[in-house]
């Protein structure tokens, strides 16, 4: 008998197995934002892009000088789809012009946000990324069952507090697991 309740990964993490053959994926751990019958999405949040926040300012505000504290922002390559659209992950709290509930954390796709960071009064932890990562219908579901990703609920301290080039690494922890243990083979039984 079929599922009538389907189990749903949102506000999970995706840890890419060693094996993943998709360098926009390959060593990366993304937070799904949503993921149902009609299918994923989800920001992949330890690749930055070699942007920071003054960059993307720059062109917003070209007529402001950013902070220099936007230097030290990274932006991160959320995912291969719509690279030149942002998306700012934070806790929940503060509403923005265009901002999703997401349970304990938020989605803001709105420039607001973006000036409230460099301005001082904008959420303290956030994830800033261009793009997202996106899978049709039945796609993570086959992705998940030829073992290419590792899952667990997201922590919003490994988002937030953990330097992004060890967010892979604390993740995959969560799991009990050390990814550099694990072959870079694919194999099934």
């Amino acid at each position: 008998m079929k599922d009538a309740n389907p189990s749903y990964l949102k506000n999970h993490f995706l840890i890419a197995m060693p094996h993943m053959a998709d360098p926009n994926f390959a060593q990366t751990v993304t937070f799904l934002i949503e993921h149902n019958a009609e299918g994923a999405m989800g920001l992949v949040i330890n690749r930055p892009n070699g942007l920071n926040l003054a960059d993307v300012l720059e062109q917003l505000r070209p007529d402001t000088l950013p902070p220099a504290l936007c230097q030290s922002l990274p932006i991160f390559s959320g995912g291969p789809v719509q690279t030149d659209r942002g998306f700012v992950l934070h806790p929940t709290g503060l509403q923005f012009q265009a901002t999703l509930e997401l349970g304990e954390l938020a989605l803001s796709t709105s420039q607001d946000v973006l000036f409230a960071i460099a301005d001082g009064h904008g959420p303290d932890k956030h994830v800033i990324a261009l793009g997202y990562a996106g899978w049709e219908a039945g796609q993570l579901e086959d992705e998940l069952i030829s073992n290419t990703w590792l899952t667990c609920p997201a922590d919003a301290h490994i988002l937030f507090d953990v330097p992004y080039d060890q967010r892979l690494a604390a993740a995959a922890a969560r799991l009990g697991v050390n990814l550099s243990l694990l072959t870079s083979q694919a194999g099934h039984a």
